[in-house]
């Protein structure tokens, strides 16, 4: 019996440490704090922004393809302070996590979850919009600093995307 309890503990305990995680990551892109982003990631992290069509389908196409935490830093920099755009904030909704694969938590054997998002987008004077909808295909490792992202794909699911991407989703 407390082999039982044990395990429904732990996974109690890893679903609460990730949407903890989700709830964090969404409140550094919502309240603008977009240097910080990149720490949500391990170093060798992989951020994809990728179709569901395309996923399906096991095709590489992705609208943004990051292959390190630097990668990441370079995009916000250049986000923040060499593309000119009009001004909008955007709102993260994120649904509880679903764990895929109960791993370790290590590079070898990340812990697999995925979860449903959706983001708003609101331009000052403007109506708020709905800017994507999809779900978070992510590996989590854990470090001396919490729970970090191994990878997030971040999977949408409409075929046209409103403008251009420019901040995380």
């Amino acid at each position: 019996m407390s082999a039982v309890i044990d395990t429904a503990l732990r996974s109690a305990l890893r679903h609460h440490a990730i949407d903890r995680f989700n709830a964090d990551y969404a409140d550094v892109l919502d309240q603008r704090r977009f240097a910080e982003w990149p720490d949500c990631f391990v170093p060798e992290a992989r951020y994809r922004v990728q179709a569901r069509e395309n996923a399906e389908r096991g095709l590489p196409l992705c609208l943004l393809n990051f292959e390190s935490q630097a990668m990441m830093r370079d995009r916000i920099v250049g986000a923040t302070q060499t593309i000119y755009h009009a001004p909008y904030y955007t709102r993260h909704v994120i649904g509880a996590a679903r764990i895929t694969h109960d791993g370790e938590g290590t590079a070898d054997d990340p812990v697999r979850a995925e979860a449903s998002y959706a983001v708003f987008r609101t331009k000052p004077g403007s109506t708020s919009e709905v800017y994507q909808v999809g779900r978070y295909v992510d590996a989590f490792v854990i470090t001396e600093g919490g729970w970090k992202l191994l990878e997030r794909r971040c999977v949408y699911d409409s075929e046209m995307v409103l403008n251009s991407l420019i901040y995380p989703v």
